[in-house]
């Protein structure tokens, strides 16, 4: 990828952890430039990318088991900084003449760090002690030769090591992640003073980076944009109207399952914004009608992805008509995924596969598009970084999280036009108190479920009523790999609560959701 001019290149290697892209956003949020390679990756691959500096990711292995992820040991003689984390701590130290052995003596989260006396490029300026994020079930008992251990906890003798000279240094913790109180800093002190790095990397270079990519993959080709209305899919068809202006046929498909006035909304705004046609398409007929009797969630996921894909097949041939005097032919899909959907499907190194999405995987053999995903190694919140950049509206950029399967996510059974109503009315409610409240962008996101296979019994103008419960599941996130609900104030849980059952005459309780994630997801299904 084309970052720029004399672009410093950090190159995070995945060992396997599921959290390895939030190292490379966290490099990047140090304005330098990264990108994710696997461990497989050999020295010689590695000369050929002339990165500036190397990461080694964290992974669930242990370094001297059979099949364990192997670190290339030559890369340590290429005289490019290294910083291993956790694991890539460990296979440093294995590589380079130190022991790594179980202790019986296990870390796992929140633990007491203590630095040493020995001078210290990554912990020198940081308070002596300070609480990091373990999680290690083997530990360095001794460093390599040449090695000074810079900070030690009480179930690893050996928490922490360098070399400057040969600019080598790890930690046994994970500072890549927000628990460990100053890991960002010791991460930052590792790329800007160990391996020297300007750390002038900006959001602009990313875009041009991608503009760039983009135009040299699609060449003369016509594009169709799979535009959901969310921020996603707007941020990825706004970076390809950039590359390649009218060759990008923007398309939305009503499937029926969006939010209240949520199609009409779309539509406004993106034109307005980028100055793209974009083509609705109401097909909701077709996927109620194939949803119809589908109660299993990975069911739904998999018709409703199936009937997207064929519908732009559909679209494609239209659109061929359209341009085929030009002697044009559409040759590619665009979608919105991002690395926490790649990583749910159990596309990342060491990711289980916790739920399909329809924008991940799982594509037809007979697709006859190849996908551009701009967006696949970003977090949300660079998302919304990347639109700002391109001159979005913050009503797009800004836009709550919506999953591409809509409101089937959210209705816990079968799905009908009835059901898919009474909650388009409650999601209403909620969205005006939230906005109302000036709560918009405190919180992730605030789904709606209908348990719609559940009544509960109620009171309502002196009668017995029995009807759907409806949940509330307000979350605070970063980035949707982990999430908390929110602490919503009593007195709008209170409006929104008396407002639904006043106006929405099918719902008669109204409950919260607090369940972190983990162990449970943000969506329901």
């Amino acid at each position: 990828m084309n970052t720029g001019d004399d672009p410093q290149l950090v190159l995070v290697v995945d060992c396997g952890a599921q959290y390895a892209q939030l190292i490379a956003r966290r490099v990047r949020e140090a304005h330098c430039y990264s990108e994710l390679v696997p461990h497989s990756i050999s020295a010689a691959e590695v000369r050929e990318k002339n990165p500036s500096a190397i990461v080694l990711s964290g992974g669930p292995a242990s370094v001297y088991a059979d099949g364990a992820p192997a670190i290339d040991p030559q890369i340590f003689e290429l005289g490019i900084p290294t910083f291993g984390i956790c694991y890539g701590f460990q296979a440093m130290a294995q590589a380079l003449g130190g022991t790594v052995e179980q202790t019986g003596s296990s870390e796992y989260g929140r633990t007491d760090l203590r630095r040493t006396d020995a001078a210290s490029t990554i912990l020198g300026d940081l308070p002596a002690e300070q609480e990091v994020w373990m999680s290690h079930g083997d530990a360095v008992t001794a460093s390599p030769p040449g090695f000074e251990v810079t900070a030690s906890t009480p179930g690893a003798p050996v928490a922490a090591f360098e070399n400057s000279e040969r600019q080598l240094y790890g930690v046994q913790y994970h500072p890549e992640v927000l628990h460990s109180t100053y890991g960002q800093q010791a991460l930052e002190a590792f790329l800007l003073r160990g391996a020297g790095l300007r750390g002038d990397w900006t959001m602009d270079t990313l875009v041009d980076a991608q503009v760039d990519a983009i135009r040299a993959q699609v060449g003369d080709a016509h594009v169709i944009c799979a535009l959901s209305g969310g921020v996603d899919s707007a941020v990825a068809a706004a970076l390809v109207r950039r590359a390649i202006g009218d060759q990008l046929h923007c398309v939305l498909v009503d499937h029926g399952l969006m939010r209240k006035g949520e199609v009409e909304q779309v539509k406004r705004d993106f034109e307005a914004s980028t100055g793209a046609q974009l083509r609705v398409i109401d097909a909701s007929d077709r996927f109620l009608a194939d949803l119809a009797g589908v109660t299993d969630p990975e069911q739904k996921r998999k018709t409703i992805g199936a009937d997207f894909i064929r519908i732009f097949e559909e679209a494609e041939r239209a659109i061929l008509a359209e341009v085929r005097a030009d002697g044009g032919r559409v040759g590619f899909l665009v979608q919105g995924t991002l690395y926490p959907d790649v990583v749910e499907s159990g596309g990342g190194a060491g990711a289980a596969n916790i739920k399909s999405h329809h924008n991940v995987g799982g594509l037809p053999e007979d697709l006859e598009f190849e996908l551009i995903e701009p967006l696949r190694a970003l977090f949300k919140d660079e998302v919304r970084k990347v639109g700002i950049e391109l001159g979005l509206p913050e009503n797009l950029v800004w836009r709550q999280p919506f999953p591409g399967p809509g409101l089937a996510l959210r209705i816990i059974g079968e799905i009908t036009r009835e059901r898919l109503d009474i909650l388009r009315e409650a999601d209403q409610i909620v969205r005006d108190e939230l906005t109302a409240a000036g709560l918009d962008r405190q919180i992730w996101q605030c789904p709606v479920v209908l348990l719609a296979d559940v009544r509960s019994v109620g009171v309502q103008g002196d009668g017995r009523t029995y009807g759907h419960p409806v949940v509330l599941r307000p979350v605070t996130s970063e980035d949707a790999m982990t999430a908390d609900w929110a602490r919503l104030p009593y007195d709008v849980l209170a409006r929104v609560s008396n407002r639904i059952t006043n106006e929405v005459r099918e719902v008669n309780r109204v409950t919260l959701d607090i369940t972190s994630k983990p162990p449970g997801t943000i969506e329901w299904e």
